[in-house]
C-alpha cells in the first residue's frame, strides 16, 4: 500500500505573479546585496554569469578547494577576494568569516549541502543551496529550524519556480481556466552513460535519477496540486544502489493523479501536461525552463504563449533572493520552506519504497 504523506504545515501552492518576476528582473530593486560564492564547478559558473546581470548584487567572495581554482574563478567573474584550503581549514570556511559576505550560494555536490549549508547558517549567513537541499528530510528540517533560531533567509534554489513561463502556468492553474485539475504527466530523463565513478551514479554522492533531476516534475505536481494523500514508487536500481529510471504515481483525496517519470537511461519528452474539467495546458521541452505554454480548451479551442527569459533563466530566483533580502523576508513566498520539505518527505518516502538508502539516512 502507498504511504501517506504526513501533514506538516500547509503548502503555499499557488502565489501570484510579483513585480519582482516580471520578464526583466534586471532593475536594481534596492540596496546592494554582496554575495558569497562556495563551489567553482559548472552549475556555479552559469549561475554567476546571471548573477552578475543583477546591478545590485555584488560579487565579493568565492571559494574553491584549491587557491589557485579560487583566484581563477575570482578572475574570470569578477569576485574581490577568493579562499581555498589553508593549513586544514577548507576554502568555504575560510569564505564564511568573511564579514563582507552577506548572502552565500551553495553549489557543491548532493552529500555536502546540508554541512555546507548549516556552517553558513553557524556563520550568520543567509543561504541559497542548490538542489535537492539536502539528501534527506530529516537534515532539511535540521536547516530549516536553524535559520529561523538564527533569523536567517534559506531558500533552496529551484530557479524553475520564478521563471516567467512557469509563473503564468500557476496563474491560469490558480485562475481556474482549466478547471479542476484532474491529471498531471511530467517527465524528465536523458541518456547518462552510466561510470562507476560519477557523481550520477555514485551512493556516497547522492546520486540516482530520483535525486538529481526528480524535484523538476515534482515542482509542476507541487504548483498545480499541492501535496498528494500519497505516492507510489518503482524503480531500476544499479548494481551501486542508485536508481537509473524511477516513475512516481501521486494520488490526491481529489482523485487526481500525477504521474512523473525520471531516467539516466531514456531520452524522455521533458515535458509537463495539466489537465482539468475545462481543459489543459502543456509545457514545451525542458520542463525545468520552457519557452511555451499551449493551452487547449475542452472545446478544441487553442492558444500558445510564449516567453523568453533574461540570461540563463537564472535570473529570476536570484532577484527573488536579493528582494527578500532588501525586504527584510526570512523565505520566498514563491519558494516556501514548507514546500522544500514536502519535497523531501516525498522523495524520502520513494527512496524507501524501492530500496535506495545513502549513507547519511
Amino acid at each position: 500500500m502507498p504511504a501517506l504523506i504526513p501533514a506538516t504545515e500547509p503548502l503555499l501552492v499557488r502565489t501570484p505573479l510579483l513585480d519582482s518576476l516580471n520578464p526583466d528582473p534586471v532593475p536594481v530593486s534596492g540596496r546592494p546585496v554582496r554575495w558569497g560564492v562556495i563551489s567553482t564547478g559548472r552549475i556555479a559558473a552559469t549561475v554567476i554569469s546571471d548573477l552578475a546581470l543583477l546591478p545590485d548584487a555584488l560579487l565579493q567572495s568565492v571559494s574553491s578547494r584549491t587557491q589557485e581554482n579560487a583566484e581563477a574563478f575570482a578572475l574570470e567573474h569578477g569576485f574581490r577576494s577568493a579562499y581555498g584550503d589553508d593549513g586544514g581549514i577548507p576554502g568555504y570556511q575560510r569564505l564564511l568569516r568573511d564579514p563582507a559576505v552577506e548572502v552565500v550560494y551553495v553549489a557543491t555536490p548532493h552529500t555536502s549541502h546540508y554541512p555546507v549549508a548549516k556552517a553558513a547558517l553557524d556563520a550568520g549567513k543567509h543561504v541559497l543551496c542548490e538542489k535537492p537541499l539536502t539528501i534527506n528530510a530529516r537534515e532539511a528540517e535540521d536547516l530549516v529550524s536553524l535559520a529561523r533560531e538564527k533569523s536567517l533567509f534559506l531558500m533552496e534554489a529551484v530557479w524553475t519556480r520564478f521563471l516567467p513561463s512557469v509563473q503564468r502556468a500557476a496563474e491560469i492553474i490558480a485562475s481556474g481556466e482549466l478547471g479542476e485539475i484532474r491529471w498531471l504527466q511530467a517527465d524528465l530523463g536523458f541518456p547518462a552513460p552510466y561510470h562507476p565513478k560519477s557523481r550520477l551514479w555514485r551512493r556516497d554522492d547522492g546520486g540516482g535519477a530520483l535525486m538529481d533531476v526528480g524535484v523538476y516534475p515534482l515542482t509542476w505536481a507541487l504548483i498545480s496540486l499541492g501535496r498528494p494523500q500519497s505516492i507510489t514508487a518503482t524503480a531500476q536500481l544499479v548494481d551501486g544502489g542508485v536508481d537509473s529510471d524511477t516513475a512516481l504515481t501521486l494520488s490526491y483525496s481529489s482523485g487526481a493523479q500525477v504521474q512523473a517519470m525520471t531516467s539516466l537511461t531514456a531520452a524522455t519528452p521533458q515535458t509537463a501536461t495539466v489537465c482539468g474539467t475545462k481543459g489543459m495546458l502543456r509545457c514545451n521541452a525542458p520542463l525545468f525552463n520552457p519557452s511555451e505554454l499551449t493551452i487547449v480548451s475542452s472545446s478544441g479551442e487553442q492558444r500558445v504563449e510564449k516567453f523568453t527569459p533574461a540570461g540563463h533563466g537564472y535570473t529570476y530566483q536570484l532577484r527573488e533572493v536579493i528582494r527578500c533580502l532588501q525586504q527584510g523576508l526570512l523565505e520566498s513566498p514563491t519558494m516556501p520552506l514548507a514546500d522544500t520539505l514536502a519535497t523531501m518527505s516525498l522523495l524520502d518516502e520513494a527512496r524507501s519504497q524501492v530500496g535506495i538508502h545513502y549513507p547519511a539516512d
